[in-house]
């Protein structure tokens, strides 16, 4: 006996209940209260940042498989994930910000549609050329993009008002720590899997920045990340 193969499709209304629902039942829930923050994710339509194979789980409390480079598989974070970083943050319209690790663009947009700049880089340049198609598809046009490998540092500017690393160091790195304004703020999770520490860093003054802990996750590790040396008796 055969049976017919029915594919189910979502239409544009089923993706904006999607999206109502994920802010309501993920992020609100987890904390995540600044209304700038719920009206972006609110708004910019995920599903049009993930991979077509996965489009019907855009709005799912999972990480989204974005393939494969150098043996290591990338994940988009979870949405609720994302909504901490955007509120920890607290982006404004004068911030110039750097995001570690671009993916698929969606972070990007929402950075760029609250701060007034923001350089993005990541070492995959298929990458790179999906976020800018899927920027220029908005009309996004206050980010700069590059592909490479920022694992240790990114001299693209100075200094930034905001830096979003989204893949995960051994410890916060001191050259992103270094490229912080005077109060500018580093969302960045560290540790070894199965448990990561999610932390804020905030520059108080030239030599001083204080530490944040946010949540405990586990996410991808930056690629070529160098993870400190052991202690050796």
């Amino acid at each position: 006996m055969s049976y017919a193969v029915h594919r189910f499709t979502m239409s544009e209304m089923d993706y904006n209940q999607a999206r109502f629902n994920m802010v309501e039942q993920q992020v609100r829930p987890w904390d995540v209260l600044d209304p700038r923050v719920l009206n972006v994710i609110g708004n910019i339509p995920r599903e049009l940042f993930v991979p077509e194979r996965f489009k019907q789980l855009a709005y799912a409390d999972m990480r989204i498989p974005l393939g494969t480079y150098e043996d290591h598989t990338s994940h988009m974070l979870n949405p609720l994930i994302e909504g901490r970083i955007l509120q920890s943050l607290a982006l404004n319209e004068d911030d110039t910000v750097l995001q570690v690790g671009t993916g698929t663009g969606y972070m990007t947009a929402c950075m760029a549609t609250l701060a007034r700049h923001v350089d993005s880089v990541d070492i995959n340049p298929e990458m790179t050329a999906l976020a800018e198609k899927n920027l220029a598809h908005f009309e996004i046009n206050n980010v700069n993009l590059s592909t490479g490998d920022a694992a240790r540092k990114w001299e693209q500017k100075q200094y930034y008002n905001c830096i979003a690393i989204m893949g995960s160091f051994p410890s916060i790195p001191n050259s992103y720590k270094k490229a912080l304004r005077e109060g500018g703020r580093m969302f960045v999770i560290t540790g070894d899997a199965p448990v990561m520490k999610a932390q804020l860093v905030t520059r108080i003054s030239k030599n001083e920045w204080t530490i944040e802990e946010l949540f405990e996750t586990c996410v991808d590790p930056m690629i070529h990340a160098e993870k400190p040396a052991e202690f050796v008796f």
